[in-house]
């Protein structure tokens, strides 16, 4: 579970090194040029050692990935320009545990245990208080909201079908080739969009930053971690994203957070220890679905 934690953790840094892009850099350019360019370090690096196999991987499976996590990037972005971050990240990253856990049993008929119960709605709580209790102006708008809910469908339905690829194939030629997919598929928005600002300097940085550790790297992760979890646990425990988010907004943006906010992040990690706690516990088979 650490992978996972790690990887979730790197994720919460992109909204901090967004804010370092160029003044022309759209969100929606943001979110391509990060699956572009990751999709394009994985497949090379797979290719180069080796590990790009893809005889027997299903492409029916990938597909569904790669257009699910394709789906995530933009419709997540666009609910948090219209309905702002804090509702936007909310019910995008809140909603997904719920979604996963539900689509785990019903696809797959592997029930959620009542520590997952437990530790998810502790986190989601708190990730719903240290939102809501620390911005000034909260914009609760119907196609934000539809938005966040596909982001959150769309990330949770990414984790259960390459979790299935995991099983049988190689971490690394499962997202190496789940995120060149989903490179391409993306790429229309690199060229429809103004993408001028990625051959600046600070362009270049923050861009191979996204897409190197950001994406290549916190994917791959990601996916070392998710080979040996359950996929309902393993989006349960990316609600260290949003934390990692608050956190780096105080020490290195210069943001505030109230006390309610504080006391957010205490049952997100509540929660997160919880959940790692009780896995623990449980034989690799059973996290297998043996």
């Amino acid at each position: 579970m650490i992978y996972i934690l790690i990887a979730s953790v790197l994720w919460g840094t992109t909204g901090t090194v967004q804010t370092l892009a160029p003044e022309t850099a759209t969100p929606l350019t943001i979110g391509a040029i990060r699956m572009v360019a990751g999709g394009v370090m994985l497949f090379f690096c797979a290719w180069i050692r080796g590990k790009l196999d893809i005889r027997s991987l299903s492409i029916k499976h990938v597909l569904i990935s790669a257009v699910s996590i394709s789906v995530f990037q933009p419709t997540f972005f666009s609910a948090v320009a219209i309905t702002g971050v804090a509702v936007g990240t909310v019910v995008a990253l809140g909603t997904a545990p719920a979604m996963a856990g539900m689509m785990e049993w019903f696809l797959w008929k592997r029930k959620p245990t009542k520590e997952w119960w437990i530790s998810t709605t502790m986190a989601i709580i708190g990730c719903t208080i240290l939102f809501l209790t620390n911005e000034a102006e909260i914009n609760v708008r119907p196609v934000g909201i539809l938005l966040a809910m596909i982001a959150g469908f769309g990330f949770a339905t990414y984790i259960l079908y390459s979790k299935e690829l995991l099983v049988y194939h190689d971490s690394e030629t499962v997202v190496a080739m789940i995120f060149f997919t989903s490179g391409l598929l993306l790429m229309p928005l690199l060229i429809i969009g103004d993408a001028s600002w990625i051959i600046m300097p600070r362009g270049m940085v923050v861009s191979v930053y996204l897409g190197g550790i950001t994406t290549a790297g916190a994917y791959l992760l990601f996916a070392n971690g998710l080979k040996y979890t359950v996929a309902s646990n393993a989006v349960t425990l990316t609600l260290a994203e949003p934390m990692t988010a608050a956190l780096l907004g105080v020490f290195f943006v210069g943001e505030s957070l109230s006390t309610y906010a504080w006391m957010g992040i205490g049952l997100i990690i509540l929660g997160l220890g919880n959940l790692s706690l009780s896995s623990k516990r449980k034989p690799l088979s059973i996290l297998n679905g043996e």
